[in-house]
């Protein structure tokens, strides 16, 4: 084929993202699970609106029209299931969620922005808020912080994730995952005192463990977007 006939491939942008989904695992009998379910609704109507729910239905023995039944009392309480684990497929329907298999227990962390100061005189009103985080973040925790700027004192541990709006500081070891701007932020960036992450990302450009050059291994580095290439380089 002619060169000036072939089609540009355009790259394949893949988003690095992850969500850290409720697990609920229904008991017998079930009615009295749900009555607990009301109860908790009861006092925040909201608060598993809009959040991912894995139904683990491992201690319950459910025919398929009792799990169709299931699925249908949570979603007449706002509550959607992305994924059904603990059953024998043949027990799902066509129009059910998938089976779900591999899901790791992590520890839920959620934060906030500590309440700003008052706004001083001549000072840039744009700057974003951040987090610091004193202690290392362990093996299994996952630290969302949207809204900008996340410092780490410690390290990172390996299965550990750090997801910022803005850039990511970590002062002692980088070996989870790291993905900085995830709301469009292409001036993001990632630094660290010592790299060996499993994933970099900065606003959906990423390189994982065995694409990071090993020349960078166990050395300060930092990490930048150069127009859709995601840059890693020791700091000094």
């Amino acid at each position: 084929m002619d060169a000036t006939q072939q089609v540009a491939r355009q790259q394949v942008r893949m988003r690095g993202r992850s969500y850290v989904a409720f697990v609920f695992s229904p008991v017998v009998p079930v009615v009295s699970w749900l009555a607990e379910i009301d109860a908790t609704l009861g006092k925040s109507p909201g608060f598993f609106s809009g959040k991912p729910v894995v139904l683990d239905l491992s201690a319950v023995d459910l025919s398929q029209a009792a799990i169709a039944h299931l699925i249908g009392s949570l979603a007449e309480r706002n509550i959607r299931i992305l994924g059904i684990e603990g059953v024998d497929e043949s027990k799902l329907g066509a129009n059910m969620p998938p089976l779900l298999t591999g899901g790791r227990a992590c520890a839920i962390t959620h934060v906030e922005p500590k309440t700003p100061p008052a706004p001083e005189k001549n000072k840039d009103k744009t700057k974003l808020p951040s987090l610091l985080l004193e202690s290392p973040v362990r093996s299994g925790q996952s630290i969302v912080f949207a809204e900008g700027d996340v410092t780490v004192l410690g390290s990172v541990g390996s299965g550990a994730e750090i997801v910022a709006g803005g850039s990511i500081h970590v002062y002692g070891t980088l070996r989870g995952r790291a993905m900085a701007g995830i709301n469009g932020n292409s001036a993001a960036r990632i630094f660290c005192q010592k790299i060996e992450a499993e994933l970099l990302a900065i606003d959906g450009y990423y390189q994982t463990a065995d694409e990071i050059a090993d020349s960078l291994r166990n050395r300060p580095a930092q990490a930048w977007l150069e127009g859709e290439m995601l840059r890693i380089t020791p700091l000094n």
